[in-house]
């Protein structure tokens, strides 16, 4: 697969799920495409599609370790996104990112992922966390806030402090989520 037919594959017309697979089974044998991928969400988030974000996700599921050789250009675009339907795949990533570094201590993520980088998601993970959009990005961003506050310690009350306030009026999902964390932090003595 070229980048052509990447970008032709992915703008003609919204694709189903075996579509998806099908891409992603394609990337696997050519990974120095992921990189053009991302571009596609950034270049998608603007028309507001959603074709490559689903289709970036799945590809990072599989194999996420693709993402590293450019984390750098992964984290400085995350806080341009706007469209909930990139975020969403886009969040679920960062929160496999922080369980790669943090619950599974994966060498090679905490080899090739910096202080700021880290920095970078926990931001966007904040702004998603607190901001006027569906519960699905909230969830992925309460879960990577959870493993940043193991690293930056001002992280953990804060984000209990969210969490208590909006229980309230979240969806079931977000509530369940919600409790889970606030379970974790309690044990941890927040």
């Amino acid at each position: 697969m070229t980048e052509t037919e990447l970008h032709i594959a992915l703008n003609s017309g919204r694709i189903s799920k075996s579509q998806i697979d099908d891409l992603v089974l394609q990337l696997q044998q050519a990974p120095q495409l992921a990189k053009t991928l991302y571009k596609e969400i950034i270049a998608e988030d603007k028309e507001g599609t959603f074709n490559a974000s689903w289709t970036f996700d799945h590809l990072m599921r599989k194999k996420l370790t693709y993402l590293l050789p450019f984390f750098d250009d992964f984290v400085n675009g995350l806080a341009q996104l706007k469209t909930e339907s990139c975020i969403r795949p886009v969040a679920h990533v960062c929160e496999m990112v922080c369980e790669a570094y943090f619950k599974k201590k994966d060498p090679v993520f905490i080899e090739n992922i910096t202080h700021d980088q880290l920095e970078k998601i926990l931001t966007v993970c904040f702004d998603w966390l607190i901001g006027p959009m569906n519960m699905a990005p909230k969830v992925f961003s309460m879960t990577s806030l959870y493993y940043l506050g193991l690293r930056f310690d001002w992280v953990h009350p804060e984000l209990k402090l969210v969490l208590e306030d909006s229980y309230a009026t979240g969806t079931t999902g977000y509530k369940n989520r919600a409790k889970k964390t606030l379970d974790k932090l309690a044990k941890l003595g927040v």
